[in-house]
Formats: C-alpha cells, structure tokens, sequence
C-alpha cells in the first residue's frame, strides 16, 4: 500500500509542473543562503572560463612551422613559447570541471566551497520530505544556479566542440614534453602541468563533451555515494526541471514573463541539458515509455524555434545522449530527431 501511495503522489507531482521558475531573478531565502553563497564562489568563474574559450585562437602556424623544420631550433622555441601559456588555459579549464563536479584535485589546495558545487545543490534540491516540484518552487534560487551550471556546461561544450585547436596544442605539448625529458632539456612550464596531471587533462579533452561527462560522472557518483536516497530523488528532480523549461517555453502567460530575450534560449539549454543528464543517470535513460520526461513535447518545443538557434541542441541530443538508439525509444522519437 504504502508503495502504490508513493508511485501516485510521484506520478501527480510529475504532472505538477506547471509554475513559473524565475530564471532572470530568483533571490536565496535564509535558508538557500550557505548553499547558493558555496555555489557562487564557483559559478562566479563560469563567464570568464567561457569568454577565454571562446577567444582560444591555438598555436597552429607556430606548431606547423616547428614541425616542417625540426631542424630549426629558433621555430622550436617560437612554438613552445605559443603552446605553454596555451596549456596553462587548458590546465585552468580543467580545474573548473573540477570544481563544478565537485572532485578534489590533488595538483592544488582543497577548495572546499568548490567541491560542494553540484553536489552541494543536489542534496538540497533532492532531501526529503519536499517532492522535486516543492523544492523547484521553494527554492528558485538554488535551481537557477543548478540551470546555470547546465547552461554554462552545453555551452563550454559546444565551444570546445568546434575547436580542433585544443587537442592538437595539447598533444603537441605532451609530445614536446616527452622528447625534452628523454633529452634531459629542462622544460620551461612542466611544472605548470605534470605528468599524472596532463594524463587526466587528455581523458578529460579527448571526450566529445567533457563538461557534460564531469557532471554526469559527479551526478552518479552523488547517488551512489548517498545510498539513503532513492536513486529516483534525483532523476525526478531532472525529470521535473526538464518539464518547467518545457511548460514555460510553451505557455504564452509564462513565456511573456520573461523580460530578457536571453531568456528562451536559457531555457532551451537548460531543459536540453537535464535530459541529457537524466539519460545518463537513469537506468532506462529519457527515452523510454516509462521515462518521466514527455521527449516529444520537448523536441517539439525545440523544433518551433528558429532552425539556426536549435540545431545545437538537437545535435546533443541525437550524439550525447546514451540511449537514444535503445530498442525501448519509439520509432517516433527517433523520427523526429533524424
């Protein structure tokens, strides 16, 4: 009895979607405050991460050069000199993802405030007794920052997508390194990332979207390390702010709410971005029958937006998700993200 109590409630909580979650001004009550204020001293640093990957222009001429006359030991230095501090973005890039995820680094001091990021807002935005719904209306500010992180992840990912330049840098360096040592050259900037270092960072930017592995990765490692809490705390908790994204970008009274045309596009990353994460963490994934996340109101959504804005987010969808080409997703789903 008491379970059937427990799949109703959720089931009439799933349907509950339906307010407005203020993403342009959402203030943290008493009781928000010492997560939001742990948050912030991280979600601070998000804006200048992403400006400084966006500017990344690489070292490629340098390296060529270096390359095509390896003889030359003045075009040797030039391309080193243009990698190294290259390097040191790509190190601090890496320690964001750190910090975001909530993973302590050994190759810098314990950042207690960072490591509570993500993991700090979900065991806020998931303790019992509050269903997802309450905890979203309750507490606006902690899932603006939650929508922020998602934000800032499909964000870093696109950029670092479309940008061949990082990786070549890196394994330039890594190669560079490695016949320094051999010759016993002192490497100028070794220090700034040693070799168990640049082995994390090369998993980390070998992946097609890193950001989102780091916070899959910290989002599963929550739930197993918090075996007291249903796993279904969490996926409901995505499940629900996928369905808030989805009824605010569909309903005119809401939609005209938001004063800020930043605002829909916002939206539209932050639901793209826990539906990803829910297919992750979930054991069936987003797609299926039983999944609570409605897919085909949400590629609806996404597909009345102009093409150009959008196709990004389909693309993650079609590419970054795990079980799009499950036997479980229906035909039509498939269809539709073709």
């Amino acid at each position: 009895m008491g379970n059937l109590i427990k799949v109703l409630t959720r089931d009439i909580d799933h349907n509950a979607a339906h307010f407005f979650l203020d993403f342009e001004n959402a203030q943290p009550s008493e009781s928000e405050k010492d997560v939001y204020n742990q948050v912030n001293v991280v979600l601070k640093d998000a804006e200048g991460i992403l400006d400084d990957l966006q500017s990344y222009r690489g070292a490629g001429l340098e390296i060529r050069e270096a390359i095509q006359h390896a003889t030359d030991e003045k075009l040797q230095e030039k391309a080193w000199g243009a990698v190294v501090p290259l390097v040191g973005k790509l190190k601090k890039f890496y320690e964001f993802s750190q910090r975001l995820g909530g993973f302590p680094l050994s190759s810098f001091p314990r950042d207690t405030a960072g490591e509570a990021a993500l993991r700090g807002l979900l065991g806020a935005l998931t303790s019992t007794p509050y269903s997802p719904t309450q905890h979203l209306e309750r507490e606006q500010a902690l899932a603006k920052q939650f929508a922020e992180i998602l934000h800032f992840t499909l964000r870093f990912d696109e950029l670092k997508m479309t940008n061949p330049a990082i990786q070549n840098d890196f394994s330039y360096y890594r190669r560079t390194l490695s016949r320094m040592r051999i010759n016993n050259v002192p490497a100028e900037g070794e220090n700034e990332v040693n070799n168990e270092l640049a082995n994390r960072m090369s998993l980390f930017y070998a992946e097609a979207t890193p950001m989102l592995k780091t916070l899959s990765d910290a989002t599963t490692k929550f739930v197993s390390e918090n075996k007291n809490l249903p796993i279904e705390n969490t996926t409901d908790c995505l499940s629900t702010m996928a369905s808030v994204c989805r009824v605010m970008l569909e309903t005119p009274e809401y939609r005209s709410r938001f004063t800020n045309e930043e605002t829909v596009s916002f939206c539209l990353r932050v639901m793209v971005g826990v539906i990803i994460l829910y297919d992750h963490v979930h054991p069936v994934g987003a797609f299926a029958k039983t999944s609570k996340i409605d897919m085909k109101g949400c590629i609806k959504v996404l597909k009345e937006q102009p093409p150009n804005s959008v196709e990004g987010l389909l693309n993650a969808l079609r590419y970054t998700t795990k079980h799009l080409n499950d036997e479980t997703t229906s035909k039509q789903i498939k269809a539709m993200l073709q």
